[in-house]
């Protein structure tokens, strides 16, 4: 048991309600903003579902991130935050601004909440997203030192992710006055569903296979990290002294096209795999490369498999 109160934004989310979870296991109060107190019920039951019993350390508020309201109070007594929210659709918007405009303002507004309250560590969620759309991927290695370029035509997710990372580090430069930052890019985020919180990843790349309305793989290559080291390295980046002002890829070795995560399905798991379409494998040219050995050298963060990732995946949605 320790005193520090840590704020998790998005409490309803697969990375936050995980990250709730794990920072209530290690005996951290924690305070979680939520769009609506309606929304409170949900993550009890997810988080009965994780195995807590005891909610005497958990305090909900409501708080938007296109809003000021409820700011202040959610950051009353806190150590650290963890920006966990941020818009994710499932098809891409019409106007991009719907996706930037949060996700950009809704960082600056936690970082300005966060400086105010003399916090002393934000940890960002951004996505690889914001790493490793603007460079041609032959022949390259990406790492935490590879950004995105905003200026050329993107879809309105990547785009709005890396808008509101570098706004992030923007305002800890100019006015961030002794609040650190750190920042998790993660791939495709997948592992076990508790309650019923769920993502739109593992919507679209395990229960889109498992069913069969995904029937093509696309010239396209995801990473792969588990939920569960997702909110690990969350945890290790708040408290580890060499983190602040660093960014770190979260992603398990390899990554993985549609036709694979089919074929690991219906290897591993062909009880579940009998709707699975049949799928043309992905050329080898749209594999990328991608790093996860700053986080394991900086942090000591041990990922789980990809594989592993996914089959906890199907595992849950069969529970």
């Amino acid at each position: 048991m320790n005193n520090q109160i840590v704020l998790v934004t998005g409490g309803t989310g697969f990375v936050g309600i995980h990250c709730i979870l794990q920072l209530l296991q290690k005996g951290f109060s924690v305070n979680t903003t939520i769009r609506s107190l309606a929304k409170k019920e949900s993550i009890i039951v997810a988080l009965k579902d994780g195995g807590i019993d005891d909610f005497s350390r958990l305090s909900f508020y409501e708080a938007d991130l296109t809003n000021d309201a409820g700011w202040t109070e959610a950051m009353t007594g806190v150590s650290y935050v963890l920006h966990v929210a941020s818009p994710f659709p499932a098809q891409n918007p019409t106007d991009e601004n719907e996706l930037i405009i949060p996700a950009r303002d809704g960082a600056l507004r936690v970082l300005k909440a966060a400086k105010n309250a003399s916090v002393k560590r934000v940890v960002l969620t951004s996505s690889f997203a914001a790493v490793g759309y603007s460079i041609n991927p032959k022949d390259h290695i990406f790492t935490e030192d590879d950004w995105t370029d905003a200026n050329v035509p993107l879809p309105a997710y990547i785009k709005s992710k890396t808008l509101a990372e570098k706004a992030a580090w923007d305002f800890i430069e100019n006015e961030g006055k002794g609040l650190e930052l750190t920042v998790i890019n993660p791939v495709g985020i997948f592992g076990p569903v508790i309650g019923d919180i769920s993502s739109a990843s593992l919507d679209i790349a395990v229960k889109g296979i498992l069913n069969g309305t995904t029937t093509e793989s696309p010239n396209f290559t995801m990473g792969v990290v588990d939920v569960r080291d997702v909110a690990t390295i969350h945890i290790l980046a708040m408290e580890h002294p060499k983190a602040a002002g660093e960014r770190f890829i979260a992603s398990a070795d390899g990554v993985m096209s549609f036709y694979d995560v089919a074929e690991l399905f219906k290897k591993e798991r062909p009880e579940q795999a009998e709707n699975i379409a049949t799928m043309q494998p992905t050329a080898q040219d749209f594999y990328i490369e991608m790093t996860n050995q700053k986080a394991k050298t900086v942090l000591g963060w041990q990922p789980k498999s990809k594989e592993e990732a996914l089959l906890a995946s199907v595992d849950s949605l069969k529970k």
